[in-house]
């Protein structure tokens, strides 16, 4: 696990993508590289979160330059292609372009594509709570899943980060899981499990989450964290929001089932000061 941040005054507003695309680099390389997690010829699954018709500022939506920096690495490090998707709670034909993601996802040469209803399938999640459900097939047939979520309050949950970004791959009526959402959550770790998660807390939206929309809630933490430990990534991420992993059902309930460690400390993280 690899913490990069950025080391003194954040950077004007303009320099912002400049800076997401440094630490986000200087996090991965921490790791070894994107190569250790990307061979050559892979279909790479880059899940950022598309979700809401927000601007990058909003902090609602993923950092897109943080993504087309991934995108990059991944093509640097061998794959052979590179898709960006999301299934939004907002129409697909506002958030992708509003949030800039789909214009930095393709400049920087991936496929940023409307997800078809067609390819959902019902597949054997094997869950606590999720016995099935309804998963976009490519993200399961892609050699990789890179998860890159960002670091915001939730109403419900408490917090979106990387296992309440797996949402986003599902299809099917969603809602239900906001009635489980600790062991639902979990079962979607348990069943995605992607290979790297990266975390994007350049911007955080501290509260009025997940859809935001008024800068006042809106927050530099100037960081990116790396990990290949999905729980361990999420608490860091709690951290950033003042809220004690243990108080966010969904991470402490993947940590008690042995998907990684809540005590993130114990990783021995890497921090970097850039």
């Amino acid at each position: 696990m690899s913490i990069a941040k950025y080391r003194s005054s954040p950077a004007a507003p303009d320099g912002i993508a400049e800076e997401a695309r440094r630490l986000v680099r200087q996090a991965v390389d921490a790791l070894g590289g994107m190569g250790r997690f990307v061979a050559r010829g892979d279909t790479v699954w880059v899940k950022p979160n598309i979700g809401w018709d927000r601007r990058p500022e909003q902090a609602a939506t993923t950092n897109p330059d943080l993504v087309a920096a991934i995108v990059e690495m991944c093509f640097q490090a061998g794959a052979g292609k590179v898709f960006v998707s999301d299934n939004p709670c907002n129409e697909a034909i506002r958030t992708f372009p509003r949030s800039g993601i789909q214009q930095a996802a393709e400049k920087a040469g991936a496929r940023c594509y409307f997800l078809d209803e067609r390819k959902f399938r019902r597949m054997a999640v094997k869950g606590k709570v999720l016995k099935d459900w309804e998963i976009y097939a490519d993200v399961v047939e892609a050699n990789k899943l890179i998860n890159v979520p960002i670091v915001k309050h939730h109403s419900l949950t408490r917090a979106t980060l990387g296992m309440k970004n797996l949402m986003g791959v599902a299809g099917g009526a969603r809602n239900r899981m906001h009635q489980d959402p600790d062991n639902a959550l979990a079962d979607l770790a348990a069943f995605l499990k992607p290979v790297l998660v990266v975390v994007d807390a350049v911007r955080i939206l501290t509260s009025n989450g997940p859809v935001g929309g008024s800068l006042a809630d809106v927050k530099r933490a100037d960081t990116v964290v790396a990990s290949t430990d999905q729980v361990a990534a999420d608490a860091f991420g709690a951290t950033l929001l003042g809220v004690k992993p243990q108080q966010i059902g969904h991470i402490l309930e993947a940590s008690r089932r042995g998907l990684g460690k809540i005590d993130y400390g114990a990783l021995s993280p890497t921090m970097l000061t850039i």
